[in-house]
């Protein structure tokens, strides 16, 4: 029996945003990082629970300034190297089940990752997000471009 994979409905909720970086790693190497190394880049060391598989569910934590973020959601979506889809609950979305989408395009020697985030309950969800997610493509592409 195919397993039923379930978006959320975004359609009351139409705050949402995009971020693009052109990232020195290779497609597979982001993809991988996006699927099952969110510890080498994003998640506090130890928390993360993460299966990169269609439809289950992950966790992981970041923590900030002293302070515990935990970070809920699954997968939706995957093509291996070019589309990973997500849900994404945190007290930041105030427990909304946004998506994460990211695009990853191989271009001169490196990737155009294309981030969208949908789905935020209200403006000022949204823009915490708008400038929280370049610094946090930032410091993804320093801890996973291809070695020198």
């Amino acid at each position: 029996m195919p397993i039923n994979i379930v978006s959320p409905d975004l359609s009351g909720r139409p705050f949402r945003l995009t971020s693009e970086r052109a990232m020195l790693a290779s497609s597979d190497a982001l993809f991988r990082a996006w699927t099952e190394e969110f510890d080498l880049w994003f998640a506090a060391p130890g928390t993360l629970l993460m299966r990169g598989e269609v439809n289950t569910a992950f966790f992981f934590e970041t923590h900030f300034e002293g302070v515990r973020h935990p970070h809920y959601g699954r997968f939706l979506r995957l093509d291996r190297n070019r589309h990973v889809e997500l849900t994404w609950v945190t007290a930041a979305t105030k427990g909304a089940e946004t998506v994460v989408t990211v695009d990853l395009v191989p271009s001169n020697g490196g990737t155009l990752l294309h981030l969208t985030h949908a789905g935020f309950p209200d403006e000022e969800s949204k823009n915490r997000h708008e400038q929280a997610w370049p610094e946090v493509l930032a410091h993804l592409d320093q801890r996973m471009k291809a070695p020198t």
